[in-house]
């Protein structure tokens, strides 16, 4: 994870992170908790986020899985 001023930290909402993946916000939660899916960052006490790059991660292990 980088953290330049050419390529900062960019973190995700939860709005953002459902555009990119079709999950729901139980299947995200559930699958966070089976250390299946990224954490979240808690930002304030009603506040949270995904690191961007750990999401885009994840979306390419996928498509690897998938053998593309």
């Amino acid at each position: 994870m980088k953290n330049t001023e050419t390529n900062p930290i960019r973190i995700l909402p939860l709005k953002e992170v459902r555009l990119r993946i079709p999950y729901s916000s139980v299947q995200i939660w559930r699958k966070e908790n089976a250390g299946e899916f990224p954490r979240r960052v808690r930002l304030g006490a009603n506040r949270v986020g995904w690191i961007e790059s750990e999401i885009e991660a994840w979306i390419s292990s996928k498509v690897r899985e998938r053998g593309l």
